[in-house]
């Protein structure tokens, strides 16, 4: 039988074991009334635990009231074991890690302490505050607007600027928001140079120089509000004029590139033109120096003949006077292509040498034309030697 159920001795059959207390025992009038373990009880058992843990005595059980926490003898020891799981507990939520990309920003009590490198790091729970900031990782932040450039037209300019963090304790502390702020100073840097730029640099060749000068001027703006941000680099993605006006400034851009394009055309030309006149003139005068060398030359040599020749003409005038004739009259009569033969006596005879008019004579392509071969010239050539020689017989002949 239960020990709860109606009838059953309720005093005997009590799990609490509390038969003999006095609360126990009002519970246990009429067998009905039951209830939780008393706390003052639970809490001596506890007691005489840890005191034997710790080298303490156990009382003895032999009432139920010597197990309560009656007595100050007990609550030091109690209070010491508290404190200590405290202590320790206090200890173990101080330590954490930093990575090897991040540095942590110490504050004591609100103020700033110290700035701990990578590492296992413990700091007093409660009496600091750790901020970790990752320094390597690098941040970017877009901007797209419509400017107004020193020459009052409208552009619309896109960037992108890319930072990391340099300081963390001026990252963290310096500045409220340091990338609301970062955002912020970039395009009032990007406005401030397109501002003094003109249009045409801008749509054009001057996205790097314009990218430069903001970032020097974003970077002394960082510098000024110590937000402990570098910037490492800054884009234009595009540079162009509304989408109203687009077409007109495509075709301006269009004839602008056409323009420099035949501007290279023609410096290339003329960077082709000049070095080959150059290179002519240079050989002109080469050739005018040569030709010059060639004739003093000619005429040392001619005069260096003229007079070997005239110390030969006063050794043998008659001699060397025909021998000056024949040299003369070979030199004249070797590219005549008619030879005039000179009869003593008689009619001179011309003597025409068909080989040589054949040869000087061009091809003629002409139907029906004959061509005579090298054979057939000579035997008319021999024909003709024949008549001439028998004609001179005769004459000869004649005169005697």
């Amino acid at each position: 039988m239960a020990w709860n159920e109606p009838g059953g001795n309720g005093n005997n059959q009590d799990p609490w074991g509390n038969g003999d207390d006095k609360k126990g025992k009002d519970r246990g009038k009429g067998g009905n009334e039951q209830g939780p373990p008393d706390l003052d009880e639970a809490l001596g058992q506890l007691q005489d635990k840890l005191s034997e843990i710790f080298g303490g005595k156990k009382k003895g059980s032999g009432s139920g009231s010597g197990n309560k926490l009656k007595g100050p003898a007990n609550s030091p020891v109690m209070f010491a074991v508290l404190f200590v799981i405290g202590a320790l507990v206090w200890a173990g939520l101080g330590f954490y890690t930093v990575d090897q990309q991040e540095r942590g920003v110490v504050l004591r009590l609100g103020k700033i302490s110290e700035t701990v490198g990578p590492g296992l790091q413990w700091n007093p729970p409660l009496l600091d505050t750790v901020t970790v900031v990752n320094t390597t990782r690098v941040r970017s932040s877009d901007h797209n607007a419509q400017m107004l450039t020193g020459d009052e037209n409208i552009v619309d300019v896109g960037m992108t600027v890319q930072y990391v963090v340099s300081d963390a304790s001026a990252f963290v502390l310096k500045v409220r928001n340091p990338d609301q702020s970062m955002a912020l100073a970039a395009e009032s840097a990007l406005r401030h140079v397109v501002g003094g730029s003109d249009m045409d640099s801008i749509l054009t060749q001057g996205r790097n120089a314009l990218a430069v000068e903001v970032q020097s001027l974003l970077q002394s703006y960082m510098a000024n509000y110590n937000t402990g941000i570098q910037v490492t680099q800054v884009n234009i993605k595009n540079a162009q004029a509304p989408d109203q006006v687009q077409h007109a400034f495509d075709d301006v851009i269009k004839a602008r590139e056409d323009e420099q394009r035949s501007k290279n055309e023609a410096e290339t030309y003329a960077k082709g033109i000049l070095p080959e006149a150059r290179g002519a003139a240079k050989r002109m005068v080469a050739e005018a120096d040569a030709y010059q060398q060639q004739v003093v030359a000619n005429a040392e040599g001619e005069a260096s003949r003229f007079t070997a020749l005239l110390t030969e003409y006063q050794k043998a005038p008659g001699v060397t006077r025909d021998r000056l004739y024949l040299d003369t009259m070979q030199k004249v009569l070797a590219n005549n292509s008619k030879v005039l033969v000179d009869v003593e006596g008689g009619n001179n005879v011309m003597y025409l040498p068909l080989d040589k008019l054949m040869q000087n004579r061009p091809a003629s392509n002409v139907g029906g034309s004959a061509r005579l071969d090298e054979q057939a010239i000579r035997e008319v050539s021999d024909q003709v030697y024949d008549q001439l020689r028998r004609r001179q017989t005769t004459r000869r002949e004649a005169r005697q």
